[in-house]
């Protein structure tokens, strides 16, 4: 199972104020034992809303919004995937995150699977398709 671990904005994160060493080294010690339990798939920060945009869709209209976003709780600082056997385990991988402040987010991502009868055989060969190109793509 992958799960989608959703690193919640601060205000500190929205100003763009960086880690400090001290914070980064934990996490790189965090990141580390991740890798070393083979559940880590990814796992990056980001910038700030006021970096960002935003697409809003209604029918075939498309509307760019710029940040800054005004709405910090509902705003991404990071995020990890991780592929582990169930919630519980992502979970107790997340209460060891050297985070003190803040809320992480653990969402369970889709596999083609989930869809049942609406994923047809072509739209799986498809899938399968696609993921072996952007993986070669990106040189994995």
């Amino acid at each position: 199972m992958r799960f989608m671990v959703l690193v919640k904005a601060s205000k500190d994160s929205e100003a763009g104020v960086m880690p400090s060493t001290e914070l980064l080294t934990e996490m790189g010690r965090f990141n580390e034992e991740l890798v070393k339990a083979g559940v880590l798939l990814a796992g990056e920060g980001l910038h700030p809303s006021s970096k960002g945009a935003r697409v809003r869709c209604e029918g075939k209209k498309r509307t760019v919004i710029d940040g800054p976003f005004t709405e910090t709780k509902e705003l991404l600082a990071g995020f990890w995937l991780l592929q582990v056997k169930s919630k519980e385990e992502a979970i107790e991988w997340i209460k060891r995150s050297p985070f003190q402040e803040g809320e992480i987010e653990i969402r369970q991502v889709f596999e083609a699977t989930d869809f049942g009868e609406a994923m047809t055989p072509e739209l799986l060969a498809q899938e399968d398709r696609l993921r072996a190109e952007s993986a070669a793509k990106a040189g994995r």
